[in-house]
């Protein structure tokens, strides 16, 4: 009986119908090469097989079984029709962003797309012979070596006690660990006392003893009230102030879930984090850990894809918000680290997804728990958790004897009046700046707008520079002396002359990081200032050499844009500088007020993570704001509370669900009279 199998192509389009070819075996989720339209060839996935053969008279056969297994299981495919419908976007457009790109090549020949395929690095493994598995034949062969061959005999005795000292090694060692050379290996191979394999590299594993942090009371008792909740709750939510020491929690229930032999999957919002988070993880799980992130290769990226596919459990992998797509056959236990932060929303392309919100629908489709983590949790998230749909456990104070920093208010408007202002920083933030440094410790200033300037105005007419495709303004990058559109990436040289007038120079107006960065190094010629923003972190080299700069006191003041903000933990830090409060509470969206004071609590609880405490100076126009007495009150239940009655009132998430809807024409040339 012909078979036709549903194909999803990496496009934004429905399924397709192919012939499957007799004698071929194919099941749903295995990758495939099809020919799409008279030259294309794609990469598709099986969707659906079955007997019913489509109302067209020619229809087209697959080409070729992709990989050795299939690459989506039943949870993996429940999970992108889930994306597909939420997010009304179709399968091919969570195929595109789900796979890595070399595993879905495409030609406009069937030997085009062939030379695009991917093949995964092999490696040579040794083994002794199955009659060597014998003791009194191992060392018939040992005794003989030892006379003769003494370079082999050592080789043997390596392969023949790698593992187990107590017993002989069975199993496969990698070549690459052993001292011994090719010819040796090749002559022992010609013997027949080792049989040589080349198949693909795996991960070499650590042992599965876990050197796990002691916690306090404090999380003790959150740790078993979380426990208690997963029992009969799917998802939970641990709200701890910064600095609590929730990443501690985190690590006792994933080192439970790995001990019996569960995947665990740690979402962190930014690549940045992922460095430092991973080297904080590998000294307590050692090569368990599996970093998935756009900054890896795409090779690796395909490789870790593959080998997770294989995998029969016992996987630690630390990602971006893409690593939901990742084939954890046996996830137990999802954990978003600030689960709050906006970068976990995809904005384009399609699918406009949250990986926080597919985490728990993913959880929930292979049986295992979802935990979020935050100081200050989205509203959302919030809610959940106060109807009872999450669970909730609460840390309330700071990790040992760290205290709390002291929370000042400066404001801006009366620092002008009184000619306490210079530059862009108030006389109150300079003099505890001073002070800070004079005692050998350091700063951080939190900016929410990196470039020199947000944009540039002419004096005379008052234009100023758009981008073409965004209609947004662009902002002045004094380093590169261009201007950029932070949307899209599109830039531009600086007029020399106002476009618009024609009359005088552009000059550029309100200030970003490295604006900061230029005032700060002119007040404070003795201090090492540094920046951290998407401008000078080019690269996870260059983010590394920042951070480990910090760490290591070699920077005595960081200038930073929402990177900053992010779980770090910098004991050297006393002081913190928020500059520019107003740019975060003005913004024209409803969740402004919202995420404006995430974004400071967070700043704020970079302070003093150490027994002496800390102090934070807010700069803003409105000190007698409800969110900024909210911030230094350090009350989010408070902000909850007034921001959840505005959008009950108003009709707003999480009481409604908001749609973005754009509609798009082609420019049509009229045609000629």
């Amino acid at each position: 009986m012909p078979l036709y199998a549903d194909i999803v192509l990496p496009l934004a389009q429905p399924a397709y119908t192919f012939a499957v070819p007799e004698g071929m075996h194919v099941a749903e989720g295995t990758a495939v090469a099809v020919q799409f339209g008279p030259r294309k060839f794609y990469t598709g996935v099986v969707w659906r097989v079955h007997d019913r053969r489509p109302p067209f008279r020619t229809i087209k056969s697959i080409q070729r079984v992709l990989y050795d297994a299939p690459l989506l299981s039943a949870q993996q495919k429940a999970l992108w029709e889930w994306i597909a419908a939420y997010y009304m976007c179709s399968a091919g457009e969570v195929m595109r962003v789900a796979l890595p790109s070399l595993m879905k090549p495409s030609g406009d020949t069937e030997e085009e797309f062939a030379e695009d395929e991917f093949r995964p690095r092999t490696e040579c493994y040794v083994a002794l012979a199955r009659e060597l598995h014998d003791e009194g034949r191992l060392h018939e062969v040992f005794e003989k070596l030892g006379r003769r061959a003494p370079k082999q005999f050592e080789a043997l005795l390596e392969i023949g006690s790698a593992g187990d000292e107590t017993r002989i090694s069975t199993g496969e060692v990698a070549r690459r660990l052993l001292r011994a050379d090719y010819a040796v290996l090749h002559a022992l191979e010609r013997k027949g006392h080792i049989v040589c394999t080349e198949r693909e590299r795996t991960v070499e594993r650590g042992g599965s003893a876990f050197r796990l942090p002691e916690l306090t009371p404090a999380q003790l008792a959150a740790l078993e009230s979380l426990r208690g909740q997963f029992a009969r709750k799917p998802a939970a939510l641990l709200h701890g102030i910064t600095g609590s020491g929730k990443t501690e929690v985190y690590i006792h229930l994933i080192a439970e879930v790995l001990a019996r032999g569960g995947d665990v999957l740690l979402l962190v919002p930014e690549i940045a984090l992922t460095a430092q988070l991973i080297e904080r993880m590998e000294r307590i799980f050692g090569s368990r850990v599996t970093p998935y992130h756009s900054k890896l290769t795409n090779r690796r990226r395909t490789e870790t894809y593959l080998r997770l596919n294989r995998s029969q459990g016992g996987e630690f992998v630390v990602g971006v918000r893409s690593s939901i797509f990742l084939p954890l056959k046996r996830l137990q236990l999802v954990v978003v680290d600030e689960e709050h932060d906006a970068s976990y929303k995809q904005a384009d392309p399609a699918p406009r997804y949250n990986a926080r919100d597919c985490a728990v629908v993913m959880a929930r489709l292979w049986g295992g728990r979802t935990l979020l983590g935050s100081a200050t949790p989205s509203l959302e998230t919030w809610v959940n958790a106060g109807s009872g749909k999450y669970g909730l456990a609460s840390l309330t104070e700071r990790y040992g004897d760290a205290r709390p920093p002291e929370i000042f208010v400066s404001d801006t408007i009366r620092a002008a009046k009184r000619g306490e202002r210079h530059a862009h920083f108030n006389k109150l933030l300079l003099d505890k700046m001073e002070a800070a440094l004079g005692r050998g410790e350091q700063v951080m200033l939190f900016q929410n707008r990196r470039g020199f300037a947000p944009y540039v105005e002419c004096s005379e007419c008052g234009w100023t520079a758009r981008c073409p495709h965004c209609n947004v303004t662009l902002t002045y990058h004094k380093g590169g002396g261009k201007l950029v559109c932070h949307y899209c990436g599109y830039t531009a040289p600086v007029p020399v002359k106002c476009p618009s007038c024609k009359v005088t120079d552009v000059v550029p107006r309100g200030f970003g990081t490295e604006k900061v960065e230029e005032e700060i190094a002119r007040l404070f010629p003795a201090a090492r200032v540094a920046r951290l923003d998407r401008d000078s972190v080019t690269s996870e080299r260059a983010f590394n050499a920042i951070i480990a700069d910090f760490e290591a006191r070699k920077t005595d003041i960081l200038v930073g844009t929402q990177m900053i903000t992010k779980g770090f933990d910098f004991g050297g830090v006393s002081l913190v500088g928020i500059l520019n409060a107003d740019n975060l509470l003005n913004n024209p969206d409803f969740r402004a007020a919202e995420r404006a004071f995430q974004l400071m609590l967070q700043v704020a609880g970079r302070a003093g993570r150490r027994s002496d405490g800390g102090e934070v100076v807010i700069q803003t126009s409105e000190p007698g704001h409800p969110v900024i007495r909210q911030v230094v009150a350090g009350d989010f239940a408070g902000m909850a509370r007034m921001q959840l009655s505005e959008r009950e009132a108003f009709f707003y998430p999480p009481y409604a669900r908001l749609t973005s809807l754009t509609l798009r024409h082609r420019d049509v040339a009229p045609p000629a009279p």
